[in-house]
């Protein structure tokens, strides 16, 4: 059945500006891109560690998705350290690190003004 989630897809404006901010910024690898449509390609990007992938595209009619808080919840073994070397590499932050019974989170902004968090990792 199913396995995993191959990819989650993230709605951006301006795809080469949010290329440059994923993989300059947050250290993503560029595995796809290739022309899609008129005025759209298909970016995958994969994680610098572990399995997960991002797409960099938006579909049509759902334009409204960029710039808002995404159901996306990016992990990291140390966030606090993660925190700080984002932070010097320019990445936006909404909320500084936040200790929980559960872990800590911290809540970020890309290029495209889309929000995610970036949690402790259970592994």
């Amino acid at each position: 059945m199913i396995s995993h989630v191959k990819h989650v897809s993230i709605p951006v404006k301006d795809q080469d500006r949010a290329l440059k901010f994923y993989t300059d910024k947050l250290g993503f690898k560029v595995t796809t891109d290739v022309d899609f449509g008129q005025s759209q390609r298909w970016i995958v990007l994969d994680a610098p560690e572990g399995q997960t992938q991002v797409v960099l595209f938006t579909m049509e009619g759902h334009e409204d998705r960029i710039g808002d808080f995404q159901n996306i919840v990016f992990a990291s073994k140390d966030v606090n350290k993660s925190y700080a070397e984002l932070k010097a590499k320019g990445v936006e932050f909404t909320t500084p690190p936040t200790e929980e019974d559960w872990g800590t989170y911290v809540m970020f902004q890309d290029s495209e003004g889309n929000t995610f968090v970036l949690s402790t990792s259970r592994d």
